[in-house]
């Protein structure tokens, strides 16, 4: 599935438009409706509950983010939305939610966090999760994730739906894989085979080859986190659009 035109001339706030010093936590409802509010794109983070929801929630620890300790995938969906974020005065909301609360005003790109831990194969809960909430969402909605197995297997359970690679220089210095993974994951070999129409690029490493390579052979390039109008400037350069925080992105136009 091609991208929508949104995700290419619309700036994305990155974990939506998100400032604890005015209550509004990463991920968090309040930065959701901000970031529509200026009439931004939205990207998310999912990561899955104990029985199953796919959570709206960066890390896989509850401890940098929220007023709880320990891994999020051991709480049930009903305990986590009784955590309190970090920052703001409401709990962690589901996918679901999400999806009611954006109802389609603007693009939505959803990241599906590694569950395998090596961005190996993993059972898939996560993507099967993902693919009910969707269903009947109407509005420009797009998948990525950095493990191409799970977007492979978004290509197998929600193909209708646009979907992409989250991709970096992979240093292993800072990452916790192998240097064998972070090696194999840095050409972007993957993106052919999962079906991506686009990749979200680390800014940083904009310059790499197989980025130019791909743009040139048609895929659209989106990159990862601009954090000031100058970074914006530099990065568009390579990029379509950008996905954002810490400042506000100029709208087209």
């Amino acid at each position: 599935m091609t991208l929508p035109e949104a995700f290419l001339t619309t700036p994305i706030a990155h974990r939506a438009l998100h400032d604890v010093s005015d209550g509004r936590p990463e991920n968090s409802r309040a930065a959701i409706r901000a970031a529509m509010e200026y009439g931004y794109g939205i990207e998310i983070d999912l990561q899955l509950s104990v029985d199953g929801a796919a959570m709206v929630f960066h890390d896989y620890s509850l401890d940098r983010l929220a007023h709880g300790s320990g891994p999020v995938a051991v709480q049930t969906a009903a305990q986590l939305t009784e955590i309190a974020l970090r920052g703001g005065n409401e709990g962690i909301p589901t996918l679901t939610e999400v999806l009611s609360l954006v109802g389609g005003c603007v693009p939505l790109l959803i990241e599906l966090k590694d569950q395998d831990g090596a961005m190996g194969p993993s059972g898939g809960p996560l993507e099967v999760s993902v693919t009910h909430a969707l269903a009947g969402y109407d509005g420009p909605v797009a998948l990525m994730s950095f493990n191409p197995h799970s977007v492979a297997r978004m290509a197998e359970l929600c193909p209708h739906v646009p979907r992409g690679l989250v991709t970096s220089a992979f240093d292993p210095d800072d990452w916790p894989l192998s240097a064998e993974v972070c090696d194999h994951l840095r050409t972007i070999p993957d993106y052919d085979r999962v079906g991506a129409s686009f990749i979200s690029h680390e800014v940083a490493d904009l310059a790499r080859p197989r980025v130019a390579e791909l743009k040139a052979a048609g895929a659209h390039v989106l990159c990862w986190t601009v954090k000031s109008p100058q970074a914006e400037a530099e990065a568009r350069k390579v990029a379509e659009n950008v996905t954002f925080e810490g400042y506000l992105a100029a709208q087209p136009g």
